[in-house]
Order: structure tokens, then sequence, then C-alpha cells
């Protein structure tokens, strides 16, 4: 639709300004493709789809699957347990929590996010060596955590041993380039354990 310039120049309200070049934003969740039914499938298909995320966003939406697809459990009992454990961690009752948890894990030993909650709560009560058996559980179950693999380079930052916790930390970006954080700490870590390039 053609426009006088004089029109447009007076300010007419029937003017449509040109459209702005719009961003493209990245695809919503429910457009990416369908995940496999079969769950350890699903996981490796949203693994590789991490790693080859072009940006944060996309990686966010990748990583919100991943987290999905860790607390699903087949255990209705389990899954009323991880409801109440969580309630109970946004209600700082750590120690009630702590039981549920125990209880989630000896129903579901199997069950990777029970371990990878309590290893937490271990680790926010500075019980390190509770934590880092957690961690492990989690990691023989799951070795491409990157949720437990930082948590354990947390706990080797924490307790001097950098080396320790830069190969940790090396680990989580591999599955997970995006990982907040995660990449100023391995350039410090790196840094102070192998020194600096000259």
């Amino acid at each position: 639709m053609a426009v006088p310039v004089a029109a447009s120049a007076q300010g007419d309200p029937r003017v449509i300004p040109p459209p702005k070049a719009q961003k493209k934003l990245p695809e919503a969740p429910s457009k990416l493709p369908k995940v496999p039914a079969d769950r350890a499938r699903g996981l490796d298909f949203l693994f590789g789809a991490l790693k080859a995320a072009p940006d944060e966003d996309s990686a966010r939406h990748v990583e919100a699957r991943i987290w999905a697809l860790w607390l699903q459990t087949p255990s209705d009992t389990a899954a009323l347990l991880m409801v109440r454990a969580k309630a109970a961690i946004d209600a700082q009752n750590i120690d009630v929590a702590m039981k549920l948890l125990d209880a989630v894990i000896k129903i579901r030993p199997d069950y990777v996010e029970a371990w990878n909650r309590r290893a937490t709560l271990y680790y926010l009560k500075s019980d390190y060596v509770r934590s880092l058996e957690d961690f492990q559980q989690v990691l023989v179950r799951e070795p491409r955590h990157f949720g437990a693999l930082v948590g354990l380079g947390t706990i080797m930052q924490d307790i001097g041993d950098d080396k320790r916790a830069l190969d940790a930390f090396r680990k989580a970006l591999a599955v997970d380039p995006y990982l907040e954080k995660i990449p100023e700490a391995v350039k410090q870590l790196s840094e102070k354990v192998e020194g600096r390039d000259i």
C-alpha cells in the first residue's frame, strides 16, 4: 500500500511503519524433534542436541528436557517422596528432606536424581565425604550428569584439590558447553594448575 510522503511526515495515524528486522528467537522446546520413547535413547538424543546447541537459549531448553527425564521415575511412591522432599527443601526442613531422600534411595537405588539431591543436601551441610559418595553414585549411573560433575568440582575446589576440580569442571563442560560460571572457573583453575601461556 503506497502512503504519500507528506502524510507520513505529518504523523498520519493511518501510516503503518515498516516492520523492523526481527531477531530470530530459538525454537520452543515443543518444536524440537520428538524425543524417542525409550528413555536411554531419549537422553542420548538430548545430550547430542546439548553439545550441538547453537546458543545459550537453545541449550537451556535442552537442559530442561534432560532434567525432566532425570526426574521421571516409574515408581509412584518414589515420585511422591521426591515431591515431598522438594517441599521440605523449599521450607528449609533439610533433615526431613534427607529422610525422604533416604527412603527414595532405599526403594529405588537406580534413581539417579534422588542420589543427586541428597548429595547436594550433604554439600549444604558441609558433609563433603557423604556428598562425594552420593555424587559418585550419580556418576556411576549417569556419567554425563553435568550437575553432579559441577558438584564434584565444587567440592574439590572447596577442599583445595584444584587439579581434580579442574578435571571435573572440564568433564562437565564437555557434556554441556553452556554451563553458567564453569568456563570462568576452568580458566582460573587451568592458570593455577597448569600455569599461564607465554
